[in-house]
């Protein structure tokens, strides 16, 4: 249940940004932003983890700053492999969009005490 949660959350947020931000960030539907949230926690359960552990050396040494690129790299990926109807303009677009994802899901985990 909290997968599912999770996967709601995303796509809520964006579809949000997406329209707070449209120069920057294009999503074409909603059920384009459910699959884009499916992609992300699958690839966040399955390569995120190996990437935190190769890039250890380099987010100790930036203070943690790192984590947001490697958060901007899995938006990247899955803006990649969703296609065109999920679009970043730049890299520096998919770090705004992984800063306000990871503000958005650390508030409401905070907030609602997800188990």
């Amino acid at each position: 249940m909290y997968f599912l949660q999770r996967i709601i959350i995303n796509a809520l947020v964006f579809l949000a940004t997406a329209g707070f931000f449209p120069q920057y960030f294009h999503v074409s539907s909603v059920w384009v932003s459910l699959i884009a949230a499916i992609v992300l926690g699958v690839l966040n359960m399955v390569v995120k983890p190996i990437l935190i552990i190769l890039s250890l050396p380099i987010t100790i040494m930036s203070l943690g700053i790192f984590y947001f690129v490697i958060n901007g790299l899995m938006l990247e990926l899955t803006s990649k492999l969703i296609g065109a109807n999920f679009q970043f303009s730049n890299f520096g677009a998919a770090i705004l969009v992984a800063l306000i994802l990871s503000g958005v899901n650390l508030v409401i985990t905070n907030h609602y005490k997800f188990k």
